[in-house]
């Protein structure tokens, strides 16, 4: 047998374990560049209101600034980059430019520093977080992929869970520029070192994948499917981003210790771990397109639980719900976007869907700091408008077809 052939054979029959070894890098790489990064960030703007005289809607504005700068101008040359070689090289530049972010973001003292530092922020994100691993899961895994990316997706939540926590008593005992560094190290050391020992997956599923027909971007662009799924997410997401931007926010004014509010904002991540888990399992028993709906309305339902007099348990009721419709939210796009257009493009159609998510989730939090009343300590307003636009999220994507109505329709077109 000639050595080609032999490692052909190796490929074909690799061991689970390669598997394994994919799932656990994704899992890390989000825990730390979604998890650590964006839950970890937010936990430390009421600090840097006090210290710096900045408003909400500032403090949350680096977040737009950069996916708003980023976003456009790199998020589609990710997605080409990552179809044509392979995530592992967009991920390791993703780690480190995270790391300088938070880093960076620590000592930054003027706004203008401050945005410098969250365009590293969003470089960071787009090159190493959700688009590399979506294509690398759906690259390893044909049957049982919604149950890998829940897994994968895991990540983000046990990240978010523990870094209000890691980060409070970093903050008790070191002061908040050094605890603030140390996530940007820690983020570095999680995710690195193995992204780095990446490998190509099988030959037979390389073989598969290069055998299903590439949808041009062009044909993709004139879909109407394309903008109902991208128009959705952007709803659920940016409801999601306002509320977990203002989070802590909350919480402060609603006289919650800095320890009782890490323990809640670690509770709603704790309660995701159930919502990727649950909704990944329902992702590869059900229709897709019901599941999204089902998330949609999670996050709607929750927040007027907000808003509502103080009962007990209503925070952690609010958790609860909010949690697992966050777990779901990000996971169910790449898995739709797949049924919708295919796993070879999966990283273009990500790398133009997650842009348009990225201003959604950066663009309504500034607005919901915006419309914050000071004189009363109110959200009603921003809270009121994120119920309507997760709810026109859930709304929208009723309209996606079935993933075995895709199927038939490409048949169809195959057959002309």
């Amino acid at each position: 047998m000639s050595e080609n052939n032999a490692a052909l054979t190796k490929l074909d029959t690799s061991p689970r374990s390669s598997q394994t070894y994919i799932v656990v890098t994704a899992f890390l790489s989000l825990l730390a560049l979604s998890g650590f990064a964006y839950y970890g960030l937010s936990f430390f703007y009421d600090f840097m209101t006090k210290e710096y005289g900045w408003s909400r809607a500032v403090v949350t504005s680096g977040n737009a600034v950069g996916k708003l700068l980023v976003g456009p101008l790199f998020g589609f040359f990710a997605g080409w980059m990552i179809d044509r070689y392979g995530p592992r090289r967009l991920m390791i530049s993703g780690s480190l430019m995270m790391g300088t972010a938070l880093v960076g973001l620590s000592f930054s003292s003027s706004l203008s520093m401050f945005y410098l530092f969250y365009v590293f922020n969003a470089l960071g994100y787009v090159f190493g977080g959700p688009i590399p691993c979506q294509v690398l899961i759906s690259r390893w895994f044909d049957k049982n992929r919604g149950k890998a990316m829940g897994i994968a997706y895991l990540g983000i939540g046990t990240g978010g869970a523990i870094v209000p926590l890691l980060a409070a008593g970093l903050e008790k005992e070191f002061g908040w520029h050094l605890a603030l560094a140390a996530l940007g190290v820690l983020i570095i050391l999680i995710s690195l070192p193995m992204v780095y020992f990446i490998k190509d997956p099988s030959s037979k599923a390389v073989r598969k994948e290069r055998t299903e027909k590439m949808i041009p971007i062009k044909s993709m662009l004139k879909n109407p499917n394309f903008y109902l799924l991208a128009v959705g997410s952007m709803c659920s997401i940016g409801a999601v981003g306002g509320i977990g931007q203002h989070l802590k926010l909350y919480l402060r004014d609603m006289d919650f210790t800095q320890s009782e509010a890490a323990h809640v904002l670690s509770f709603v991540l704790l309660s995701s771990l159930v919502g990727r888990v649950l909704m990944g399992w329902l992702a590869d028993l059900i229709n897709r397109k019901y599941v999204m709906i089902l998330i949609y309305t999670l996050v709607a339902s929750a927040i007027p639980l907000l808003m509502m007099p103080e009962f007990p348990g209503r925070i952690y009721l609010f958790a609860v719900i909010f949690g697992i419709g966050l777990g779901g939210d990000y996971m169910i796009i790449p898995l739709m976007a797949g049924d919708l257009f295919g796993v070879r493009a999966l990283g273009r159609t990500m790398g133009i869907i997650l842009v348009a998510d990225g201003v959604a989730e950066s663009l309504f939090p500034m607005l919901v700091g915006a419309l914050y009343n000071d004189a009363t300590k109110s959200y009603a307003v921003g809270f009121t408008i994120l119920i309507c636009v997760a709810l026109a999220g859930a709304i929208i994507v009723s309209f996606l077809p079935k993933a075995s109505e895709v199927k038939r329709l490409n048949g169809l077109a195959e057959q002309v």
